[in-house]
């Protein structure tokens, strides 16, 4: 199987979608690329895509026509100005034309150029995407990506090269996989995961980048707990991670902890800490981070955007609350993106094919997993952790109301790091070796599931709460 980097899994980018949003956005960025490599990008003097199956259904609520604009126009979620997304899109659309990778000026209708064809599925993925070129002596370029969750993108007839094909002194296509490398050599999971790190990048890279995506994750979550007011969308959505936060919070704390990332960590860490207490500030921390992505606002990607508040929650929890330290951090990631790697090989990580159990249940479970890391756990306790976590999210359905990732989305990453959790306690007070289920029974489990559930609970918002629930018209 392709080689996966815990790098790959953790992205930073732009909400409320990686597989709607984040998916599209890259596809468009890579189409216009394979335009300049042919030396045709000048020649081009328009640009057509279409959309299919979920990305068609789902694709107006999860801001997929932004994302294709703006990675058409040469815009990069990582480095973007997130202020204005939206206002610089409708600009685009007012003045019919666009400028490709900010380059070259071509005409743009977006009701001509971006055809959401919800009755068409294409065969390898329900996240189809396809572009084509127009150039300006007639002739038409095309192609053909898919977005298979967590903002990985597949151009149709792919195969894994160069950095992707790389070969891993411990190569892990399955937890036992895992099992065997740390109890032959001794090491726990992140020693072996940081090995296979190595294959791409230097050491202090590979710590600079954890830490980068670490870092924004404390400012997605800085800032949603600061930030009040209706979520975008149409669904009147309220905000209610600042009103959750302002209560915990010191009073006499509050003007420098908006200022001061630190300060802010430090008044959290002295808020108290009875039971009642941290519960609220975990589900504060998930509210934050999902209430930043459904109003287009910087996360990462952990493994996708729906569930992109499951890890910092509990990686905030664990920072604030338990015995942490700056390694012990490392190590979270590392194993949690592991595990995150597992499913993604072993099942799959879009809810486009999975439903919800593949985004917040593979979050719960990789949080699960991180969180069992850092309290010591062994290597058949981390595993464990992990199989707890999503045997208690099979089969949960995605099945956001009006195609917007706010409804049941944002709550659910509460649970899903409440779960992760608890998980992680049940697995320290466990002996792994009289389990009866393991981890690679799950992901199997899982991914049998994902193919037994009906289309409609697989992002399409055609089943479930979706159509269960009166929300009058959604305004995109």
């Amino acid at each position: 199987m392709e080689a996966i980097s815990v790098l790959d899994i953790f992205k930073i980018g732009v909400g409320p979608s990686s597989s709607h949003t984040m998916g599209p956005w890259r596809a468009a960025q890579r189409f216009l690329e394979h335009l300049r490599t042919l030396g045709l990008l000048e020649r081009c003097v328009r640009v057509r895509t279409d959309l299919y199956g979920s990305l068609a259904k789902t694709g107006r609520g999860h801001a997929t026509d932004m994302a294709v604009i703006l990675g058409l126009s040469g815009e990069d979620p990582v480095t973007c100005e997130v202020e204005g997304l939206m206002a610089r899109v409708e600009a685009i659309k007012s003045s019919g034309r666009i400028r490709l990778r900010g380059e070259v000026d071509a005409e743009f209708d977006s009701d001509a150029d971006l055809v959401f064809n919800f009755d068409k599925v294409l065969p390898y993925h329900a996240n189809g995407i396809r572009f084509t070129a127009l150039l300006d002596d007639g002739r038409r370029i095309v192609q053909t990506y898919y977005s298979v969750g967590g903002g990985f993108v597949v151009q149709e007839g792919e195969k894994p090269t160069g950095a992707r094909a790389v070969s891993l002194p411990f190569p892990i296509e399955v937890a036992e996989d895992i099992t065997n490398h740390c109890r032959a050599r001794g090491l726990d999971i992140p020693d072996i995961v940081w090995a296979n790190e190595q294959r791409w990048r230097s050491d202090d890279e590979t710590r600079a980048g954890l830490w980068k995506i670490w870092r924004v994750m404390q400012e997605c979550m800085h800032r949603g707990c600061h930030t009040d007011g209706i979520l975008p969308g149409g669904l009147e959505v309220t905000r209610r991670a600042r009103g959750i936060h302002d209560k915990l919070i010191a009073d006499d704390a509050t003007p420098e902890t908006r200022r001061n990332i630190k300060a802010w960590i430090d008044a959290i860490k002295c808020s108290g800490r009875r039971f009642d207490q941290v519960l609220r500030w975990v589900s504060a921390f998930a509210l934050a981070v999902n209430e930043e992505n459904a109003a287009y606002g910087r996360v990462v990607t952990a493994p996708t955007n729906g569930a992109a508040g499951v890890i910092p929650a509990v990686m905030l929890y664990t920072w604030c609350f338990t015995p942490c330290d700056e390694d012990k951090i490392i190590q979270f990631m590392l194993t949690a993106g592991q595990v995150g790697i597992l499913f993604k090989k072993g099942a799959t990580i879009s809810a486009a094919m999975g439903g919800c159990q593949a985004e917040i249940g593979v979050s719960s479970a990789m949080a699960a997993a991180g969180l069992t890391q850092v309290l010591g756990g062994s290597v058949g306790q981390v595993l464990m952790a992990a199989e707890i976590a999503m045997e208690h999210h099979l089969g949960m359905t995605c099945d956001p109301i009006g195609g917007l990732v706010q409804v049941p989305c944002i709550e659910r990453n509460t649970m899903g790091a409440m779960k992760a959790i608890l998980a992680a306690s049940i697995a320290m007070d466990s002996d792994p070796s009289k389990a009866r289920v393991s981890l690679d029974g799950v992901i199997r489990t899982m991914w049998a599931t994902a193919q037994d559930m009906q289309a409609k609970y697989k992002e399409t918002s055609e089943g479930g709460l979706a159509v269960n629930v009166s929300v009058g018209i959604i305004e995109c």
